[in-house]
């Protein structure tokens, strides 16, 4: 599909050379052909107006338009009076051409995990905020800047990590990244550096850590996750030096990590002169019981805490941070500059300008109305079609889990709900290839409706019994 290019198309690269013994009129239309069969210049597409190229390329106004008549003669071009002239030739695909990759199946009704509802992101706070940074800020920040980040928005992450989840931060303390993924590659990247070998991670687990773990050079520990969550004692018999855990709303069960086993991870790092490192991914986001406090907040000198803006506002804003002791932070801000010299100045300054307004929290408490009403949509339409079913891990986040019965197939009751176009996801795929564990429903209620939580359960309910 040809892009239409308002205003004026941008500069076409093309190349005469006054040496050789072809004509320039010659030259010109032989690399206008080239580009239109290579598919440089699509179909459909504007060409610069004939005194701009000429001006371009140094040559007089008249050649360019014999050759602009020329292509059109022979059907490369075409030009219509008072309008522009554009690219008539479609190229014909060759045998070599790969054949197009089909898009995976949309599904109607998807209870993936993880998706916040996009559609409830303030469009209109952002774009104020947007236009505050860019009204207010000073020249020297639309530089390369600190690889931390802006100050500003890593004093304001600093405050509001210690008011909201009771962390011990400074703004020296936070490097801003690139979301959650960035945040903790570079924590592994920085731990690596420093001599670790092994990482262990929970199981059940986040599907890309163990991924994130290996191409860091990094061995990953498969430990157990059970109703109090990660077993902390299995750590002991291991080789790691770092472990990642959800401690606040396990992924993917939803258990939140025992005020015991906080301690005895704790006690694990300081023995074992290891770091852990906290996935703070949804905490905002609570229902029925008290905020669980940061593991960072218990000791900072061990616990790296990683979080973002992807479940609060969108994933599409790229905003995360990273806050650790000031021995990774260093070499965390080191890799981070080498990599990208640091996230967007003015999305930073934008944010920072959205948590100081009070827009943000705003957004907050709207969200968790929301995403309480239909979590309880999805406790009501189970209890009606699936009463047999428990819901657990419902407290915080919007995701919830069931686990069905002995005995049943959990691929088969995926696969049967995609031929009704409802997504659900099995347990089993957060699962290591060593370990078991009972079939389940993992239900995300985050990016769905509750007219489409309603349809969903019961267009599966005959699965789900």
């Amino acid at each position: 599909m040809a892009v239409e290019w308002s205003g004026s198309p941008p500069d076409t690269f093309l190349q005469l050379d006054r040496q050789r013994p072809e004509t320039l009129g010659s030259q010109l239309q032989n690399a206008l052909r080239t580009a239109v069969r290579e598919g440089r210049l699509r179909t459909g597409e504007r060409l610069p107006s004939s005194r701009r190229l000429a001006v371009d390329l140094g040559v007089s106004r008249g050649l360019v338009q014999a050759t602009y008549e020329q292509l059109v003669a022979e059907g490369y071009l075409s030009a219509v009076g008072g309008s522009s002239t554009r690219v008539a030739f479609r190229p014909q695909a060759t045998a070599v051409t790969p054949p197009e990759r089909l898009p995976a199946a949309r599904m109607e009704i998807d209870f993936v995990p993880g998706r916040p509802d996009l559609n409830s992101f303030p469009a209109r706070d952002w774009l104020w905020a947007c236009g505050e940074a860019s009204r207010t800020a000073a020249a020297r920040e639309m530089g390369y800047g600190d690889p931390r980040g802006s100050v500003r928005l890593r004093e304001v992450i600093a405050s509001y990590l210690q008011r909201v989840r009771g962390a011990v931060a400074g703004a020296d303390d936070v490097v801003i990244c690139g979301g959650f993924t960035q945040g903790v590659s570079l924590t592994l990247a920085a731990l690596r550096a420093a001599g670790a070998t092994s990482v262990a991670v929970e199981d059940p687990g986040h599907l890309d850590l163990p991924v994130l773990v290996r191409r860091a050079g990094l061995n990953p520990v498969f430990i157990p996750v059970d109703d109090g969550g990660l077993v902390v004692d299995d750590l002991a018999g291991t080789d790691a030096t770092a472990v990642i855990v959800t401690p606040a709303h396990q992924t993917p069960t939803g258990v939140v990590l025992t005020p015991e086993r906080r301690r005895a991870l704790l006690e694990w790092a300081a023995q074992a002169n290891g770091v852990v490192i906290e996935d703070d991914y949804d905490s905002e986001f609570r229902y029925d019981k008290q905020a669980v406090g940061s593991l960072q907040g218990l000791a900072a000198e061990r616990v790296v805490s990683v979080g973002s803006v992807s479940k609060s506002l969108a994933p599409a804003l790229r905003l995360g941070w990273v806050l650790a002791p000031r021995h990774l932070s260093d070499r965390i801000a080191e890799d981070k500059h080498r990599g990208d010299r640091g996230s967007p100045t003015l999305d930073q300054l934008a944010l920072a300008r959205l948590m100081e307004s009070g827009r943000f929290d705003r957004h907050l408490r709207r969200m968790r109305g929301v995403y309480a009403g239909r979590r309880g949509e999805l406790v009501e339409a189970i209890g009606r079609h699936a009463p047999h079913l428990e819901l657990t891990g419902l407290a915080a986040g919007f995701h919830a889990v069931a686990l069905l019965s002995e005995g049943t197939d959990e691929a088969a009751v995926v696969d049967a709900a995609a031929q009704r176009s409802v997504g659900l996801q099995g347990l089993g795929r957060y699962r290591s290839v060593n370990s078991a564990g009972p079939p389940g429903i993992v239900f995300g209620f985050g990016a769905v409706n509750r007219d489409a939580i309603r349809r969903g359960i019961a267009a599966v309910a005959d699965l789900l019994r």
